[in-house]
């Protein structure tokens, strides 16, 4: 194996790492126990923070690599990327379904596709046509199949929806402008690059605490916040921020620097198939038929457009590359 096909294999495997880490935010809304959602997103983010500022301080010695500019960006992303993003696929996840978010979530490898090609367009859009429509037929099949199901919330379905493209633009954003920063920074700034956005993550976080105590949305003052009665709530926070923002956002960046955005992007579908997984195994119920094919038809879509993307990215050596990251 080349050096250069080694370092494709690697950042796979930390963009799968990744994925499967992103996933366990959609898990958020069926472990909270007798506390409220709000209560597990605070704790988690604020731990995420705290996890940060330790981070800034193993990293102080890569402060120098990044301007005062480039730091503030990264904290705004974090802010945005991890916060935003984890509050709107919970919300999803909680009005919605366990279907509905992930099948939208699957929507962005394919639009970063467009965007990418829109920028700089390499291939002819009818070889999109394909790819854009199994992706169509899959969300509105998913979509479909989500009406008829009870939401797990008192809110109605369409704030799952809204939730649900809330979460894609904000994906959408948080991807394209995080790589073409980390295209600029220099590799030993990776891990400061990271801690930044946890603590930007954990300082918005702490600036929402108190108008989220004012509208009375904690449970926390009520049931109590001591560790005999809230342990599951902090275990369950504590393992959500180390896998999904602290091992999520360090192993993208290490596969964003390793893996070209026409690739990278593509990878964010295993989140859709993690996440939908667990959503049923906490449901413990199987897929609906339509569940199934919807899901499915989102997969091949989205491989097909992998396929077409790399093969006219790179033709003479697509399908070694293919032959190497896959099992």
């Amino acid at each position: 194996m080349t050096t250069a096909h080694a370092s494709l294999f690697t950042g796979v495997i930390f963009a799968v790492v990744a994925t499967l880490g992103w996933a366990l935010n959609f898990i958020a809304p069926y472990v909270t126990g007798a506390y409220s959602l709000y209560d597990l997103m605070a704790v988690r983010f604020l731990m995420a923070g705290g996890l940060g500022l330790a981070g800034m301080m193993v990293c102080r010695a890569q402060l120098s690599a990044l301007s005062t500019a480039q730091c503030l960006l990264a904290a705004a992303l974090g802010a945005l990327g991890c916060l935003g993003y984890g509050v709107c696929i919970a919300g999803g996840v909680m009005f919605g379904g366990p279907v509905l978010t992930p099948a939208f979530v699957g929507m962005v490898p394919v639009l970063l596709a467009l965007i990418g090609n829109a920028s700089h367009k390499t291939l002819h859009w009818r070889q999109l046509v394909m790819p854009l429509s199994c992706l169509t037929v899959g969300l509105l099949l998913s979509t479909i199949s989500s009406l008829h199901l009870p939401a797990s919330g008192t809110g109605h379905w369409l704030a799952g929806l809204c939730f649900s493209l809330g979460a894609v633009a904000l994906w959408l954003g948080f991807s394209v402008i995080n790589q073409q920063q980390l295209a600029r920074l220099p590799a030993r700034a990776t891990g400061l690059w990271t801690a930044l956005m946890l603590v930007g993550a954990g300082g918005a976080a702490l600036c929402l605490l108190p108008w989220l105590y004012t509208l009375g949305l904690f449970r926390l003052p009520t049931l109590g916040a001591g560790w005999n009665q809230a342990w599951p709530l902090y275990a369950w926070s504590l393992g959500i921020a180390v896998m999904s923002t602290v091992v999520g956002a360090w192993a993208w960046n290490a596969a964003t620097r390793r893996l070209p955005m026409v690739l990278s992007g593509q990878l964010i579908a295993l989140e859709s198939l993690f996440a939908s997984l667990l959503g049923l195994g906490f449901h413990q119920r199987w897929p609906t038929p339509m569940e199934a094919v919807g899901l499915a038809a989102v997969l091949v879509g989205v491989v097909m457009a992998v396929r077409v993307l790399l093969a006219q990215a790179n033709p003479a050596t697509t399908h070694q590359t293919l032959g190497e990251i896959q099992p």
